[in-house]
């Protein structure tokens, strides 16, 4: 199978990006890795042709969103030892407290599988933000909070999950929360989300 790198800005663009990607080819995503900044690198496997058609989907998604792929790359023969830089665990990075790597494999163990109608990706800059942000979601709609995720320079995403209705309520109301509290990123709900993408969430 050939190996598809697609780097995009911000966790909740990446998402969205990714779940594009999935619904539009036959391919696998095979994790998250932050860079350090605003920016995270996912890691797809698949046919050249289905890596092709899926990054398509995914950078008309990102487009749509205001943004733009930050790098892409699909290697269709890839070198027997590439793996080593391609691997790691979801241990915690102390510097800013978020995950190194979003796997699946940390969802291998979970007692009951996470199938929503929607989520709801709300990032901002800023943790005041995302917890005020966070508490009007929760009061505002029948949702239940997926988790919370760090990707460094202070950019916090919130997951919520439940019914379409429901979680577009409560991104709303997130939205309308932030004030002047931090800078919002994106607010964004995902209809019927993929399971590749479903199984790098926390739970």
């Amino acid at each position: 199978m050939s190996l598809g790198l697609l780097e995009t800005s911000f966790l909740s663009i990446t998402a969205l990006a990714c779940d594009a990607a999935l619904k539009a080819g036959d391919v696998r995503l095979l994790g998250l890795e932050p860079v350090g900044s605003e920016a995270v690198l996912s890691r797809f496997s698949g046919s050249p042709g289905d890596l092709s058609a899926a990054f398509q989907a995914a950078e008309a998604r990102v487009k749509a969103m205001g943004s733009e792929v930050v790098a892409s790359r699909i290697l269709a023969a890839p070198a027997a030892g590439l793996e080593g830089a391609c691997v790691g665990n979801d241990s915690i990075n102390p510097l800013y407290g978020g995950r190194e790597f979003f796997l699946p494999a940390a969802q291998l163990h979970s007692k009951q599988p996470m199938n929503p109608q929607a989520i709801g990706i709300l990032e901002t800059q800023g943790l005041t933000a995302i917890l005020n942000a966070t508490d009007a979601m929760l009061k505002s709609a029948s949702v239940e909070l997926v988790g919370k995720e760090k990707i460094g320079a202070a950019y916090v995403t919130i997951i919520v999950k439940g019914d379409v209705a429901a979680v577009t309520a409560a991104i709303q109301a997130g939205r309308e929360a932030i004030g002047g509290l931090g800078k919002l990123i994106a607010a964004h709900v995902i209809a019927r989300p993929h399971q590749d993408l479903l199984a790098l969430l926390p739970k």
